[in-house]
């Protein structure tokens, strides 16, 4: 027990011996943990970019839904193919339905492994209420629709059969619709108009965040401004492009470069992601025949979209995480470099304490202390400076960022390690050191 409380003493001795030496020599001592506050700053400022990234593409791919087909019109593209010993003007007469619920139910009904199918009808549209006017947009959309996007409803009830079926004047809210025209009463019950149409409101959605990213990157809109209604009573009581009127009738040429089409999107959820591809194909091949060999729509499939820009991204994060390390590579060099120097400056001191009975030991012990008290305040400095640099870019830079714990313990512990392991060449060097050829160095 006295020789466990002997060496207790000896280390804490051997520590204050460290502390002084540090203390004494500020200037010195910052300048050599440079290296080191600047490879914890730039680790912890690189890792936060790129989780801030990683939970964006998370955000975006929980926008989008899981496992999802997305099919669009295109409403302004003509095809036109010449193939030797064809007619020209046989091909320019190819007319195309447009995307229709009839292409829904044929996908729906062919094509096996099919979760879900949401169509939709989307309608630019004014909201009045109260004296209160604002733009906003009309979804017309089926009860899939919050299956497939994974939308909750804060109050109410879901579209029933009886109102699908019927084309019903009712809906749906978005949070930020509710709380812009019914700020200080339930809306449940209530009656909202968009256009010429009373609408009765029959739930609320949750309030769900979009960045600014996602909007821009996915064309995704603000879904709390949204009003949802039965895509029936879209069709009946608001705007059906299928329905072919005087005033719309025209050349099929000139058609193509209109918005025929009756949905705006169908979204299709496959229950295996390894089918999405396939999915993906044969959606494809039915729609050009259904369409009559016109591709007047495009395929796509957002969740592998995001998921190869994440690969991306990881790769793009090692990288800097790697060109970070080497920052705090250089710090521990120059921590070594420093301490050497340090040992060739102090070698009377060293000699001294030899001399005096200190053991080989020690002198490891004070110069590794050393080497660690700089390196671990240098990897202090860093944490702060980069906890402040991820702040920064966040607000600056429009961009966001994650600091997590682990990836600041992961910092730290890398800098004290670096300290330990650079510390270890002076630290012997000096405890080789002969006492009286030490005493005798000028």
């Amino acid at each position: 027990m006295k020789v466990e409380n002997f060496e207790r003493k000896r280390l804490r001795a051997n520590f204050h011996i460290a502390f002084e030496a540090v203390v004494a020599n500020k200037v010195r001592s910052l300048l050599t943990a440079l290296g080191i506050i600047f490879g914890v700053a730039a680790v912890i400022a690189m890792l936060a970019i790129g989780n801030g990234a990683q939970q964006e593409i998370l955000e975006q791919i929980k926008l989008v839904g899981v496992n999802n087909i997305v099919v669009e019109p295109v409403t302004e593209q003509r095809d036109e193919r010449v193939d030797e010993g064809s007619d020209l003007e046989e091909e320019r007469a190819r007319f195309s339905p447009g995307l229709k619920l009839q292409d829904v139910e044929a996908i729906q009904q062919t094509i096996p492994g099919i979760k879900n199918i949401s169509p939709e009808i989307e309608v630019e549209t004014f909201l009045v209420q109260s004296g209160v006017r604002r733009s906003a947009k009309l979804v017309g959309i089926t009860p899939a629709y919050f299956e497939v996007l994974d939308f909750q409803l804060l109050e109410g009830r879901m579209f029933s059969e009886e109102n699908m079926r019927n084309g019903e004047p009712v809906c749906i809210i978005g949070k930020a619709v509710a709380n812009k025209f019914f700020p200080k009463e339930n809306p449940l019950g209530k009656r909202i108009k968009s256009g010429s149409q009373w609408l009765e409101i029959i739930g609320i959605m949750e309030e769900r965040y979009v960045s600014e990213q996602s909007i821009s990157k996915l064309g995704i809109r603000d879904f709390n401004m949204d009003v949802y209604i039965p895509i029936q009573t879209m069709l009946v009581r608001f705007k059906n492009r299928d329905l072919v009127l005087a005033s719309n009738l025209e050349d099929n040429n000139n058609r193509r470069s209109d918005n025929y089409h009756q949905l705006d999107k169908i979204v299709i959820q496959v229950e295996e992601s390894d089918a999405l591809n396939p999915t993906a194909e044969v959606v494809t091949k039915l729609l050009e025949r259904r369409h009559n060999r016109v591709i007047d729509f495009e395929v796509t499939i957002p969740e592998l979209l995001l998921k190869q820009q994440q690969r991306t991204q990881n790769i793009f994060n090692i990288v800097l995480g790697a060109i970070a390390g080497i920052s705090l590579l250089v710090g521990g060099i120059g921590i070594m470099n420093i301490m050497l120097a340090s040992v060739l400056e102090r070698i009377k001191e060293i000699g001294l304490r030899l001399s005096l009975g200190a053991k080989k030991s020690d002198i490891v012990n004070q110069f590794l202390f050393e080497a660690v008290m700089i390196s671990v305040s240098g990897g202090l400095i860093g944490v702060i400076l980069g906890i402040i640099l991820a702040q920064l870019v966040a607000r600056f830079g429009d961009f966001p960022t994650v600091i997590t714990l682990p990836s600041i313990l992961l910092s730290f512990g890398v800098a004290a390690t670096v300290g330990l392991i650079f510390g270890i060449a002076p630290a012997r060097k000096a405890a080789s050191q002969d006492p009286i050829t030490s005493l005798r160095y000028e």
